[in-house]
């Protein structure tokens, strides 16, 4: 489990070169998994297309539409977050993804660095919903969202193209009134329970 702090830290256009030289060193872990895009193929090598990333993330940051992320792991590049597809209006809503480097895998990192961000979205931006929509086959992911407390909603089918086809996909949601106290407090006190014995 976690031996070291967690952090979530804007994405900045000088994170490319560690994001994409963990992205190229856990090509084939993430590629069952990420959404196909010919622009920035896993295996790429050049710096060039995370650069562009960072500033469209920061772009669309800057206009309300997403909020992206780098998780750090012990003050350490781990891997990134973003809820992005935010609704305003009458839905306040978005959609998360993420992505861990292999190495940190099953520590727990994740599912503290989710909660840390769905308290911001729903405690200081003011969000209502937050899906996640995981590849069925993903068990890894689909617990990380299961352990936070997230509904299962359906499967959407052939929603997104992965790794050469359209993957169907099970939608999970958790709302602001399902963490009234707090999405971290919550995960923290599970932790805690599961290390005393009293929780699987």
């Amino acid at each position: 489990m976690l031996d070291a702090p967690v952090g979530l830290r804007p994405v900045r256009v000088w994170h490319a070169r560690v994001w994409r030289d963990s992205r190229v060193r856990n090509a084939a872990w993430l590629r069952p998994w990420e959404p196909t895009n010919p622009e920035t193929p896993l295996y790429r090598s050049g710096i060039g297309p995370y650069v562009a990333m960072a500033r469209t993330m920061r772009r669309e940051a800057r206009q309300g539409l997403a909020l992206p992320w780098v998780i750090t792991y012990g003050g350490r590049f781990a891997g990134q977050l973003t809820v992005g597809s935010i609704i305003w209006g009458s839905a306040r809503s978005g959609q998360v993804g993420y992505w861990i480097d292999e190495a940190v895998a099953g520590r727990g990192v994740t599912p503290t660095a989710l909660a840390m961000a769905l308290d911001h979205c729903f405690l200081v931006v003011g969000l209502h919903r937050v899906e996640a929509s995981i590849r069925p086959e993903n068990h890894a992911s689909r617990r990380v969202v299961e352990k936070l407390g997230f509904r299962e909603e359906g499967l959407r089918r052939r929603y997104l193209h992965i790794d050469g086809a359209w993957r169907d996909h099970l939608c999970y949601a958790l709302t602001a009134e399902d963490v009234r106290g707090g999405l971290l407090t919550q995960w923290r006190d599970t932790l805690s329970a599961s290390r005393s014995g009293t929780a699987s």
